[in-house]
């Protein structure tokens, strides 16, 4: 929640402390109650004068006392008091155990994992637990009410990474296909929107991982991106910054040129983001001189990408531009889309069937996606959530019979294992995650991002703000959530009887309505 009034308030207290001593109480209060008494502005202290600027302070402390003291631990959104704390304790501690059972209300209807009558050994799982990785966790000693102490260790963890048979292979006949070691990666944050520190650990976490990847978001890629080496999917959005010219028109060339850097596994197109069907939104303030270098823009202007890519009208014009990506840059293409309802994705399907071409991977964003700055009125309704998107884009691709020639990355609130799972199940082949990634490196769901004052220096450019992100430390964080979201899986992979999380299918995912009923996935939405 909001933690930037703080400061504005021990300022205004200072003030008045230091003006009442001056002047003395009695004459200060005086001035002030002449003051809200006939002022224009604010109805309430026309007619309570002083006492009517209480409200301003319970509305700044209203967010904070429901966070820590009156919302349940599974109430708060965007997420919840459980919700972000498994995931702080999964990269600071890498700790997933719970005591006394779960908090889940099982009256209520909801999806659950099929577990195998004859679970699977974890030494018959289809991972590599070798070559270990090196990280740092925290160590407890002492949690008092008042103060806590805790040491850092050092830890030497399994990657939990697919081996070779199972791993998902993207764009096969390119000359530089794109093989998922991991079925786990950062979505689309730009640098602009993250701070040069977020991403410079984030960057360092996950390439410390075996496989998983940046997705550089809109904005382009910069040095900060490749600073940790691991995969990354470079994203062009409607403003194609980072392989646009001066006139703001895409420059092949310099397409080219980022298509062989070594550490670009891919490129995404995006079409839409689940929390905005539009292009992306930076304000000015947030626009640095590297940020302009970067974007090609000018510094200090806010940036608004336009709503869709100005050179495709149609369907034709897109796959005419994936096939020449292709040829042009040699590495897998793919385009990150919102199912807006049933059929959405048939036209689209349907025209890679005739064609014989198209992307070669689709990202699906759910409606409940929001790492970035948006409208209300748009991230509250428009777009499905990721559940139902997954089994229409699945559905669509099957019917057209090119499923097989396009794989599936969904993303929108996949931070834990279990819901990583079902979406498995209900066609992803693998998924990215951005909100998690950021509680992951710091975030405290302060709801700053749009404003450059991230009190924590995730979200923001403000040097200032950004030196509380230290990056040595938050960079183990990362890797031990990602880890630990694949030890998590593993062990869902384990108990469903199965070897490997490739293998989850809607058989798997079971749903449980209002009376207790109970249809498997593959039930309730047959396969075509």
């Amino acid at each position: 929640m909001e933690l930037g009034w703080i400061g504005e308030w021990v300022s205004i207290v200072t003030l008045v402390l230091l003006i009442a001593m001056v002047a003395g109480p009695p004459v200060f209060l005086a001035s002030i109650y002449l003051h809200d008494r006939f002022q224009s502005q604010h109805a309430v202290l026309r007619n309570f004068p002083l006492l009517g600027r209480l409200r301003y302070l319970f509305e700044h402390l209203g967010p904070e006392m429901r966070q820590y003291l009156f919302d349940g631990d599974r109430e708060g959104k965007p997420f919840s008091r459980d919700d972000y704390t498994n995931i702080v304790l999964s990269g600071k501690y890498m700790k997933s155990i719970i005591s006394f059972g779960s908090k889940r209300d099982f009256e209520l209807p909801g999806w659950y994992l099929r577990n195998g009558m004859l679970p699977t050994l974890y030494g018959d799982l289809a991972l590599d637990l070798r070559p270990t990785l090196e990280t740092q966790r925290y160590v407890t000693d002492h949690d008092g009410l008042f103060s806590r102490s805790e040491h850092v260790q050092p830890e030497k963890i399994a990657p939990w990474a697919l081996d070779d048979a199972h791993a998902p292979v993207i764009g096969p006949d390119l000359a530089h296909p794109w093989v998922m070691r991991g079925l786990m990666g950062m979505s689309g944050m730009s640098y602009g929107a993250l701070g040069r520190h977020a991403i410079q650990a984030l960057s360092l976490g996950l390439g410390k991982a075996t496989g998983a990847w940046m997705n550089t978001g809109e904005g382009g890629l910069s040095p900060h991106h490749l600073v940790g080496g691991g995969p990354i999917v470079f994203q062009i959005g409607p403003g194609l910054f980072g392989v646009r010219n001066d006139d703001g028109e895409f420059d092949w060339e310099l397409f080219r040129k980022q298509a062989a850097i070594p550490e670009v596994v891919a490129f995404e197109l995006k079409l839409h983001q689940g929390a905005k069907i539009r292009g992306g939104h930076v304000e000015g303030e947030k626009v640095t001189p590297e940020i302009a270098e970067i974007r090609g823009v000018p510094v200090g202007q806010t940036i608004d990408s336009p709503a869709r890519f100005p050179m495709l009208s149609d369907l034709d014009d897109l796959f005419d531009w994936i096939d020449r990506m292709r040829q042009e840059g040699g590495k897998p293409i793919g385009v990150k889309l919102v199912v807006g309802g049933p059929g959405s994705l048939d036209e689209f399907a349907l025209a890679m069937s005739q064609r014989g071409d198209g992307p070669d991977f689709i990202t699906v964003d759910g409606g409940e996606g929001g790492s970035g700055a948006t409208y209300r009125e748009m991230a509250d309704s428009m777009g499905l959530p990721i559940g139902s998107s997954l089994i229409e884009a699945d559905d669509a691709f099957r019917r057209a019979g090119v499923r097989d020639r396009v794989k599936i990355i969904a993303s929108g609130k996949l931070f834990s294992a279990d819901r990583i799972a079902l979406a498995l199940c209900f066609g992803a082949d693998a998924v990215q995650i951005a909100r998690g990634m950021m509680i992951s490196v710091g975030c405290i769901q302060a709801q700053r991002c749009h404003n450059n004052t991230c009190p924590v220096g995730v979200a923001t450019t403000d040097e200032s703000l950004m030196k509380a992100l230290v990056v040595e430390e938050k960079q183990y964080r990362v890797l031990n959530y990602i880890t630990t979201l694949r030890a998590g899986l593993a062990g869902l992979t384990a108990a469903a009887g199965l070897h490997s999380p490739t293998e989850f299918t809607r058989y798997h995912a079971v749903h449980r309505d209002a009376l207790g009923r109970i249809r498997s996935a593959a039930d309730v939405f047959p396969q075509p």
